[in-house]
């Protein structure tokens, strides 16, 4: 049996909630709710409380008695605050932790899924957007708004997400959490650096962002993962995801073919050097003339040989950054480096590739076909590339059988 906190914030959605409680009681889930204040204006807790079964929590003090935020945090498998309102949106952010919902969030150690509500207008201006993006990247679930009437008369985006589909993306939340299990994943992540002395080196952009998520995504599945990550003043400290920290394509190249002999998946995310300079030198290059030209010799293709040397059973799955001939060129990828299936993005999408919080990718597989998605948060995008990571490892499941 699974434990919700419920959270209710200030709007005139609080009735769904009401709805959305009563549909976790009948599923057989144990939920507690917290209201702020505003919320016990539009329904009143005893409704809450009645539906739930349990006690309503309002105040952080009530009665001269403290009434413990730690706790309530603590005990939840998850925590969804239906309806957020802007207002609430901006206090998660900023962690003000005026009431009660705030503090039961800031305690939580459970995953969070978000459902805001609010008017046309609120809903797209753009302190509601980064604030939707900073929660996202906070590893928050954010539940997308409804299109509709809204309260004001107006039509448009920002209803608060229909009670059953609160419900059906936390049972396929929780039904995915194992799909991973007592599988063995090696993910590549971050730029590599190649020396020309010893204070100037050849890099790229990469953050190492998009690998770590994959890394913390396939540990909540259950995987146990190794995440070889190139310089980046990112971390992953997720339980069951081991790093090994490299720097130059050829550390990332040693790492990965150690690796990769037990592994069930290999995800290839890193941005490899292509080349590197032929010889290094062992003091600064002064300034000579008006031009210095570098003898750049080849890294080794960790994708391919990985490709090259696959086992029955394992996987690989490569990334494909692209500037033209976006898919020509990643299909190509796909087939010499022997991918199972390939995540194709380019940097000619706004909000896509290196330093952004958000991606926008498609997935090419070996049967031609082409899966295409919209602009999401990298956490969002490590979830669609897991997903496909699932369905592959069913169908080969079922044809096996």
């Amino acid at each position: 049996m699974k434990k919700i906190v419920v959270g209710v914030s200030g709007s005139i959605a609080v009735y769904k909630s009401l709805l959305l409680v009563r549909s976790l009681v009948k599923s057989g889930w144990e939920v507690r709710v917290v209201m702020t204040h505003a919320a016990t204006e539009f329904v009143s807790a005893l409704s809450f409380s009645t539906l739930s079964k349990n006690q309503v929590e309002v105040d952080l003090i009530d009665d001269d008695a403290w009434n413990n935020h730690v706790e309530l945090g603590l005990w939840a498998d998850a925590l969804v605050i239906a309806p957020a309102t802007a207002t609430t949106l901006s206090k998660l952010v900023q962690g003000q932790s005026d009431n009660m919902l705030i503090a039961t969030y800031l305690s939580a150690k459970c995953p969070v899924f978000i459902a805001p509500a609010m008017d046309l207008d609120m809903w797209k201006h753009p302190s509601t957007v980064e604030n939707i993006r900073k929660l996202q990247d906070f590893g928050n679930y954010i539940i997308p708004v409804g299109h509709g009437e809204l309260a004001s008369g107006l039509v448009g985006d920002g209803r608060m997400a229909e009670p059953e589909d609160i419900v059906a993306t936390l049972k396929h939340f929780f039904n995915s959490c194992d799909d991973l299990k007592g599988k063995k994943v090696m993910i590549t992540a971050g730029p590599t650096r190649e020396a020309i002395d010893p204070v100037r080196f050849i890099g790229n952009h990469s953050s190492g962002l998009m690998g770590i998520c994959l890394a913390e995504e396939c540990a909540f599945r259950g995987a146990k993962v190794d995440l070889i990550l190139g310089p980046t003043h990112l971390s992953c400290n997720t339980e069951n995801v081991k790093t090994i920290p490299v720097v130059t394509a050829q550390e990332m190249y040693e790492a990965s073919m150690a690796a990769f002999d037990d592994k069930d998946i290999a995800l290839l995310a890193a941005a490899v050097a292509d080349y590197r300079p032929r010889f290094v030198s062992h003091e600064k290059i002064k300034k000579q003339g008006r031009e210095w030209s570098i003898d750049l010799e080849r890294t080794r293709d960790i994708a391919f040989e990985l490709g090259m040397n696959k086992k029955p059973g394992q996987m690989t799955v490569g990334f494909a950054l692209e500037t033209e001939n976006e898919e020509s060129n990643a299909m190509k990828k796909l087939e010499s480096k022997n991918f199972d299936f390939i995540v194709l993005n380019s940097l000619r999408e706004k909000g896509a590739g290196f330093q952004f919080s958000t991606n926008k990718i498609s997935i090419l597989r070996k049967d031609n076909k082409i899966l295409h998605y919209e602009l999401k948060s990298k956490r969002d995008v490590a979830r669609d590339i897991v997903d496909q990571v699932v369905t592959l490892l069913d169908e080969t499941k079922a044809v096996a059988v």
